[in-house]
């Protein structure tokens, strides 16, 4: 049962990697920085799946983007921790370990544990990728641009749509999390028994 629960871990981390994949494919083209729907399932895997199986499903869909599949909004291989959105990728790992760790914390959340820790997963990737967006620009793409520029681009242009997504992906979430949460406590039960 416990290689079962651990096969059902692999196979939802693949999912959300896929369906990161697919949301950055489902995007409308603006300067500098692309809207996606990528954080619709960085929001949900973070929710969903918990702390530790939403970063490693941001970290599996980095991965296979960083080894050449083009499953980035601008292609894929190594070289693309140069493009200036790379800091949005590294924030969508880092937001779904957090946003994980926040609802796994609580023992039945509500709507507005998956809000408020959406929220704050959000805060975490725009603290990530603003600077990251600035730095590229000016220091390897040699692209001369002012803070207020980036956060203009990287930030206010996205900001109300990322905030709404939030909400709806926290809503979405409250209502899949009891079937994710039953197949994570039959996990944990399993490995209780083994330790026994």
């Amino acid at each position: 049962m416990l290689k079962q629960q651990s096969t059902l871990s692999l196979v939802m981390i693949a999912m959300f990697a896929a369906l990161t994949a697919v949301g950055a494919f489902i995007k409308i083209p603006l300067p500098l920085v692309p809207f996606t729907l990528q954080i619709v399932f960085v929001f949900l895997a973070g929710c969903l799946l918990g702390g530790r199986n939403g970063f490693q499903s941001q970290l599996v869909y980095i991965g296979i983007g960083l080894v050449g599949l083009p499953v980035f909004t601008q292609g894929g291989g190594i070289t693309y921790v140069l493009q200036p959105t790379f800091g949005y990728l590294i924030g969508f790992a880092l937001a779904a370990l957090v946003i994980g760790y926040m609802i796994d914390r609580v023992e039945s959340p509500t709507k507005k544990h998956f809000i408020v820790a959406n929220i704050i997963g959000l805060i975490i990737i725009y603290a990530v990728a603003v600077p990251y967006l600035y730095v590229a620009l000016n220091v390897w793409l040699n692209m001369k641009s002012s803070w207020s520029h980036v956060f203009l681009v990287g930030f206010v242009n996205s900001i109300v749509a990322d905030f709404c997504l939030a909400i709806a992906s926290a809503l979405l979430a409250e209502r899949l999390y009891k079937v994710f949460r039953s197949a994570r406590a039959i996990k944990l039960v399993q490995i209780e028994k083994e330790n026994v």
